[in-house]
């Protein structure tokens, strides 16, 4: 892959961090050195990284490779999904509106929140007894 046809950018997702390139192709995803097939077992996954380009109609003028690390499958999708969106967004701003309002610009910050000490969990706390 040459990098002056290349455009890359950085998806995110609680604590997936996906490192994505795009390139004028016919519409290979990989990931993790793998194909989008055999690295995400779930099609819903499948389904999700894919969106961006589905959306612009671009699944197959574009191939993707994806390294990704940290999270669990879905962060890790949505993650890929939201590198997606910024490279094509970097390449062609017009891009943007539509990306935008389909909500995959947006990076989703939602976390798990720490458990406390002198507590069962984040909120949850240890049973009360009165007496």
């Amino acid at each position: 892959m040459s990098e002056a046809q290349s455009t890359y950018s950085t998806g995110k997702r609680k604590t997936a961090v996906a490192r994505v390139w795009i390139q004028a192709g016919s519409g290979g995803v990989v990931v993790n050195g793998l194909s989008i097939d055999h690295y995400f077992e779930r099609e819903t996954s499948r389904m999700v990284a894919r969106q961006g380009l589905e959306l612009l109609e671009l699944h197959e003028k574009y191939d993707v490779v994806a390294t990704v690390k940290g999270g669990g499958h879905s962060a890790q999708a949505e993650a890929v999904r939201h590198g997606i969106a910024r490279a094509l967004t970097a390449e062609d701003p017009e891009r943007r509106r539509v990306l935008k309002r389909a909500g995959y610009l947006t990076r989703d910050d939602r976390k798990k929140e720490r458990k406390k000490y002198g507590q069962a969990g984040a909120r949850k706390r240890f049973q009360y007894s009165k007496r």
